[in-house]
Parts: C-alpha cells; sequence; structure tokens
C-alpha cells in the first residue's frame, strides 16, 4: 500500500520528525517496517526546518515531508492544502490518515474526497478538549470529518464510544491505545538510575514526568505533598516537564524539579521512583485520553496511582486502593501512602509498537478489499 500520513510537526513538546517520537511517528514507521510506502506530511505551527527525510524503514520506505507557517503565515496557511494536494496527486496513495488535530482530521477528510481513497482518522486524543476547539466552526467541521471517515483510530475506550455514540461516526470505530518503545522504557537497576540523575538512593521517591499543568490535575500532587512531606521525613517529591507559570512546582528541600528530560532519562527517571502519579481532571481531555505514561511507568515496572477519570480505573482495576478521587488531595496522599508500602503493579501487559501496528494494518487492508 501507499499511506499518506498527516500531521502537525510539534506532538507533546517533542519534534515528530528529529526526535522520531510516539505515535505520530511510529504509526507511519511501523506500517512502512511492514513494507509499504509510506509519505509523513508534516505541517509546524511554529517556525522549523523544512524539507524532505528519509528514513529507514526495509522492507518499506518512509519519507517526511514539512512544511512551516515562517514568517509570512497567513499566506503559508492557506496555500497549504493547494500544495498538499498537488503532491499528494504525485503520490497517489492508496490510503489518507489524518492525525494529531483538528486541521489535520479536517484536511486529510477533504484530501481523500478529492482523490477518491479511503480516509482514517486517527485521535490520540478528544480534540475537542483542544484550543482548537473554540475556533468558531471547528467542532462541526471535526465531527463532520470523523462521522464520514471509514475508519477511526482512538486511544481508549471512553473516546470510542464518544464517537460512535455522539459523532455517530459511519466507519469502523477501533480502540488503539498508544503503547511506548519498550526498547528505552524497560526495567533498568534502580540504585545506577538514582545515582546517574543525581536523586538520593535511600529515599523514598514519588513523583511524574509529563505537563505539570493545573489544568490537568498537578495541584492535587502538590497539595498531597503537603501531607506526605510532614508525615514521611524520608519521601521526596521528584517532578519532571513542562510546569505552568500560575503554579510552580513546590519549594521544598525535599522536592526536585528536573527540567526537560530527554526520552531515555524520562525512563531512568521512571525506574528510579518508588511510586508514579498520574493525575487526571474531569474535564473532556481527562475523560477521554489514554496517558502514556501509564504504559511508560508500566514498562519501567514503577507502582503506580491514578484518579478516578477516564479509562485509569480500568488500567487500575486490580488495584483499587490505587486510585483516588480527582480533585481530592488528601485522598490522593491516601493512595500513595498505599502505593509506598505495598508497591503494587497493575495486571497491564505492555506491548510494543510493533504488535499494536500489525493490527492495524489488518483494519487497512480491509478498506481495499
Amino acid at each position: 500500500m501507499r499511506i499518506a500520513f498527516l500531521c502537525k510537526r510539534r506532538y507533546m513538546s517533542k519534534d515528530v520528525i528529529l526526535d522520531r517520537y510516539a505515535r505520530l511517528y511510529e504509526i507511519p514507521r511501523q506500517l512502512a517496517l511492514l513494507g509499504h510506502e509510506v509519505r509523513g506530511f508534516c505541517f509546524s505551527y511554529q517556525t522549523a526546518e523544512e524539507g524532505s527525510w528519509q528514513h529507514e524503514a526495509t522492507p518499506g520506505s518512509l519519507i517526511w515531508q514539512s512544511r512551516s507557517l515562517g514568517k509570512f503565515r497567513l499566506p503559508r496557511l492557506l496555500g497549504y492544502p493547494v500544495q498538499l494536494l498537488r503532491e499528494l496527486r504525485d503520490f497517489k496513495p492508496d490510503i489518507i490518515i489524518g492525525a494529531s488535530d483538528i486541521p489535520h482530521i479536517v484536511l486529510g477528510a477533504w484530501m481523500a474526497r478529492r482523490l477518491r481513497v479511503p480516509f482514517v482518522a486517527d485521535l490520540y486524543d478528544n480534540f475537542e478538549g483542544f484550543g482548537q476547539a473554540r475556533i468558531p466552526g471547528f467542532v462541526t467541521m471535526l465531527r463532520h470529518a470523523v462521522r464520514k471517515a471509514d475508519l477511526v483510530m482512538t486511544t481508549s475506550q471512553p473516546l470510542q464510544d464518544m464517537v460512535e455514540g455522539v459523532y455517530r461516526a459511519k466507519g469502523k470505530v477501533v480502540s488503539m491505545p498508544s503503547t511506548v518503545d519498550t526498547a528505552v522504557f524497560r526495567l533498568l537497576d534502580k540504585k545506577r538510575c538514582r545515582k546517574d540523575l543525581g536523586l538520593p538512593e535511600s529515599a523514598v521517591l514519588i513523583g511524574t514526568a509529563g505537563g505539570l499543568m493545573k489544568d490537568r490535575g498537578v495541584d492535587d500532587l502538590y497539595q498531597a505533598w503537603k501531607q506526605i512531606s510532614q508525615t514521611r521525613a524520608d519521601a521526596y517529591l521528584i517532578l519532571a516537564g513542562p510546569t505552568d507559570a500560575s503554579l510552580p512546582p513546590p519549594e521544598h528541600e525535599r522536592v526536585r524539579y528536573m527540567g526537560m528530560l530527554a526520552h531515555a532519562d524520562t525512563a531512568k527517571l521512571f525506574c528510579a521512583l518508588d511510586v508514579g502519579v498520574i493525575y487526571l481532571r474531569d474535564t473532556p481531555f481527562g475523560r477521554y485520553c489514554f496517558p502514556q505514561k501509564a504504559y511508560e511507568m508500566q514498562a519501567c515496572g514503577l507502582p503506580v496511582v491514578g484518579a478516578n477519570v477516564g479509562v485509569m480505573p480500568y488500567l487500575l482495576k486490580t488495584i483499587e486502593q490505587a486510585i483516588y478521587q480527582s480533585g481530592d488531595a488528601l485522598d490522593l496522599a491516601r493512595a500513595l501512602e498505599f502505593q509506598i508500602v505495598e508497591r503494587k503493579l497493575p495486571d497491564l501487559p505492555v506491548e510494543d509498537w510493533q504488535q499494536v501496528i500489525e493490527r492495524m494494518e489488518k483494519y487497512l487492508q480491509q478498506l481495499l478489499e
């Protein structure tokens, strides 16, 4: 198959092409490794290097092309669909996959109609929870594009239920949670990881890595830390990732903010911790997202606590004591205390990307039969 994959360039603070990061990179890469001819078309809303990149993906091929807004923002934005349509006509894809956000889902659906090929919508989140959804008409266009898609991939069962019930999708809808690079996220020696990261070797370390944002629920963790720090003199709070200017990490002698960590160092951090925290708010984002760090932490053998929102109660159903009430810092402190003592891991098998995309490939092949 010739497969066109449309997405934004920046994803979860990473560069899809250069960092070769997560779902938006692994879907086209793994399809190429299965023998398909894949072309990735990225658009950057920031200034980014433009051009083409060919990545090794034998027996198939994977070529990325990228454009950006640059200095001439409006002309570039308005001209991109016409330019992309011309490039797609030259490529002659059998299938178009739109991913990453509302514009690329809508654009992918439009391109597929013009070229008369099947369209696949990949929803790694509930895009109605993104800031773009506040632009008049965007939600309507998103729902229309997803409703008409031949195949819809979602990252969680709650999001699949929403697409089927609210969007009334006419095509097949499949839940395909994001997984992790198991060559990076794996069991590593705890003492060695703590030494490499400059963390206390004998303390109780709790923490997380990711968006430390108030609207995601990080304030629950900060408030719970106040109690944990008073009852456990050996406990440290370890944090990494982008911070919220309105709610910076607590200032405390036993709080370590690690900044923005490289992918491999994030794995080291999860191996260094004793308990990881997955906080969520009961919002459109929280209810339908799939917290990728849940799989990352599981692959590193890290016991976790998680909010009772969205998919987390299902992931932690075998350890109910590790589930806390979102918005209740005292309940989070209780769950943390439980896991500090018990160190229980959920019954949560972690597949690699090859296994996940092999299943996806079968659905793509069915579209061409």
